[in-house]
Order: C-alpha cells, then sequence, then structure tokens
C-alpha cells in the first residue's frame, strides 16, 4: 500500500485535504481523532492522564478537558513530554492496528500535525504539506474555533514553520484561495500521482527515467532531453536520502551524484543517487525488497558502468528506479571501494570544484544532444572528453589529496 503523510500547521486546512482525500477513496488515520480516543472516558490512557495531573483536567461529565490540559503542558516541556509518553504509544499502536486493516492496494494517509516536529517524514512514501498564509490561518482559527488571536497566534508559533515543513514537502498544497480551488488540486493529485504511485509500488514498477550523462552512460534508452539546473534538486535528493536511509537501515552511505549533483549544470530531471553496499550479494538480499517496498523497485536486467581508460573490465553494478511518477529517480547501488563508486563520486566533486571543466562538461552534453537525441546517452561511451576529464579528475584527486 501506499503510505502518505499529510500535515499543515493549525488553521491551514489539512482536516479539509484529509475530507477531500477520503471521499475519493484514500484511507485517512486521523492522529488528532486517534489522540482523543485514547483518552476517552473509561480508557486507561484517560486514567493514566488524571494520575500525572489530577482530576483537575477532567470536566463535570467526567470527560478530559482538553482545555485545562492544554493550559497545563502548554509552555512546560517537562509536563509535555509526560503526556506525550501516556499518549503517543497508545495513538502509534492503534494507528498500526488500522494500517494494518486496510486493504493491500489502499493510499493510507496519516494526518499528523506534528509529523515535522516528531521527525516522521522518512517513513512515508510521499509527504503532503499544506501550507497557508498566517492571517489567514489567524482569520480561520477565531471565525471558526472561536480561538481568541493571542491564543491563535501562541499555537501557531509553537509549531513549527513553513519553512521547516515545506523541507519535507514532496507536494506542497497552497490553501489561500477558495475550497474549490483546494479540492481541484487535490483530486489532480488523487489521479496523477498517488493512484499510479500505488500501483507502481505494489506492482514493483518503476517509472523511466532517462540517466544521467555524468555517471550513466547507460543501456536505458530514450533520447536525452536536458533541463536547466534546478535549486531545488538538493533538496529533492535529501527527502531521497531521508527515506533510503530508513529502509536500507544500518549505517549505508548515501550520496547525491549525476548532473543534478553539480550546481549550475543542465540535466535530465533525474534524481542520480548512489548507495554503497558492502557486496553485491547485500544488493541482492532482503535490502532490495525493503527498498521496494519503500518505493524504489529493483530494475530488471543487468547493469553496468562502461569504464574510463585504461580500465575496459565492465564495472558491476545494482540499479532500482523511483516508483513515484512525480520524481524520476535512479538508485545505484555499488560496491564500497570499487571503480565505478570511486568514479562517481569523483567526477562529482572534481566538476563541483572546477568552473572551466563545468562549462567543458556542459558544451559537450549541448553538443551531444544537438547532434543525435536519441543516441546521446551512447555518445558518453564513445567521446575522448569523458576519458580526458576522468584523467584531469585523476590528476586533481592526486594534488588536493582527495578522497572518497
Amino acid at each position: 500500500m501506499l503510505k502518505v503523510g499529510l500535515t499543515g500547521g493549525i488553521g491551514s486546512g489539512k482536516s479539509a485535504v484529509a475530507a477531500r482525500l477520503a471521499a475519493l477513496g484514500a484511507v485517512v488515520v486521523d492522529s488528532d481523532r486517534i489522540a482523543r480516543e485514547v483518552v476517552a472516558p473509561g480508557t486507561e490512557g484517560l486514567a493514566e492522564v488524571v494520575a500525572a495531573f489530577s482530576d483537575r483536567v477532567l470536566g463535570p461529565d467526567g470527560s478530559l478537558d482538553r482545555a485545562a490540559l492544554g493550559a497545563l503542558v502548554f509552555g512546560d516541556e517537562t509536563a509535555r513530554r509526560r503526556l506525550e509518553a501516556i499518549t503517543h504509544p497508545r495513538v502509534r499502536a492503534r494507528a498500526a492496528a488500522l494500517l494494518a486493516a486496510a486493504p493491500a492496494d489502499a493510499v493510507v494517509v496519516n494526518d499528523v500535525p506534528l509529523l515535522v516536529e516528531v521527525g516522521l517524514a522518512p517513513t512515508y512514501h510521499l509527504v503532503v504539506v499544506v501550507q497557508t498564509a498566517v492571517p489567514t490561518r489567524l482569520a480561520r482559527l477565531s471565525r471558526d474555533r472561536g480561538m481568541d488571536p493571542a491564543e491563535a497566534g501562541r499555537r501557531i508559533a509553537a509549531q513549527a514553520d513553513d519553512a521547516r515543513r515545506a523541507a519535507v514537502a514532496d507536494v506542497l498544497l497552497t490553501n489561500d484561495g477558495t475550497l474549490t480551488d483546494l479540492h481541484d488540486a487535490v483530486d489532480d493529485l488523487w489521479r496523477d500521482r498517488l493512484l499510479p504511485y500505488e500501483r507502481n509500488v505494489r506492482e514493483r514498477h518503476a517509472v523511466r527515467a532517462e540517466p544521467s550523462t555524468l555517471i550513466e552512460p547507460s543501456t536505458l534508452t530514450g533520447p536525452s532531453t536536458l533541463t536547466e539546473p534546478d535549486p531545488t534538486w538538493p533538496a529533492q535528493y535529501a527527502r531521497l536520502a531521508a527515506r533510503i536511509h530508513h529502509a536500507a537501515g544500518g549505517d549505508l552511505r548515501v550520496d547525491h551524484v549525476g548532473s543534478t549533483a553539480v550546481p549550475g549544470l543542465a540535466a535530465p530531471d533525474v534524481i542520480d543517487i548512489q548507495l554503497t553496499v558492502p557486496s553485491l550479494a547485500e544488493a541482492d538480499g532482503p535490502l532490495a525488497d525493503r527498498l521496494a517496498e519503500a518505493g524504489f523497485p529493483r530494475l530488471p536486467g543487468e547493469w553496468r558502468d562502461a569504464p574510463r581508460r585504461p580500465d575496459r573490465v565492465q564495472w558491476v553494478k545494482r540499479l532500482h528506479g523511483g516508483a513515484d511518477p512525480g520524481r524520476p529517480v535512479l538508485l545505484h547501488l555499488r560496491v564500497a571501494g570499487s571503480a565505478g563508486w570511486r568514479y562517481a563520486l569523483l567526477m562529482r566533486d572534481h566538476l563541483r570544484a572546477d568552473p572551466a571543466g563545468r562549462a567543458a562538461y556542459l558544451q559537450v552534453k549541448r553538443d551531444l544532444v544537438a547532434a543525435a537525441p536519441d543516441s546521446a546517452e551512447h555518445g558518453t561511451l564513445t567521446d575522448p572528453w569523458f576519458d580526458e576529464e576522468h584523467l584531469r579528475a585523476e590528476d586533481w584527486a592526486a594534488q588536493t589529496g582527495w578522497r572518497p
């Protein structure tokens, strides 16, 4: 199933997005609702809260007075952590039970207000953030919840700011317009990205991606198209890398490689990532399944990097792709210390450090695409510039003491 994290600041309209997704067919797991359920009258959770904070947090009918509890813990980190120790394990257990009960082909949306604050982003296939201007949020909280403006401001300030939420967002839904505008955006997301993403994860199908000519003159076919440099490529890589780290476990090294890892280079709009493995046997084991379940299925066939002179022994690797139709990815699993592994890191770092080399490389790429768009990738195998650049990079490494 596809696991989607949904978050947004208080008053952003996150609940409206969750409701629309539920209407479209998503299984919505609402953390706020679960948090209320685990401290409902008669539950062990409520009993523990009362034991920790006294019956001052109970209303006349014996239910939890959330306002009274909020007044006790807001601004008191010790009290807040005491409350979280009671409620969070119960919320996680209930959410896990709901997830286990969902159909195998479900799009499961976890509505988590504090997703950013508690570091949950890497656990989802996709993170959707609802972002709304603070004045609009203040007005909504006053109008819809009757909240005092000063209290609303304090609540907003206590959460992650827009920049922190945007940093984890694979999808940023701006909700400063009408409800119809918001529904249209959600409908597009559901149709164009979430449904095909779920199918791809379930079927272990990778979205076709054009490889980067910097590292990967591979046997993937198709025309090479260059996209102008995108300043968000590093942030996109960081989100993907966090997901890969979470899926891979352990301390396996993850690096951004390829043309999108070199600032200022036009490139195919593909994020190339290198995952360092101790052996190809490790890449062929349970790791391959974990990566596929996280949205990075293995591409069938035998994959090799074309060696540079003087080494003419094929550089064997494993190659995974991305299941997300909105973000093409190539994930190269290379053995630590191997020639292909070193080459990917050396060429990236040399071109980052050498403006003249970057400019020359970009011109070579443009010339190859202009001369023969359908075979530009093959041109990287035969164009002598690449062998010459490899030698220049090795000289640079020796002079600077570079280490991978």
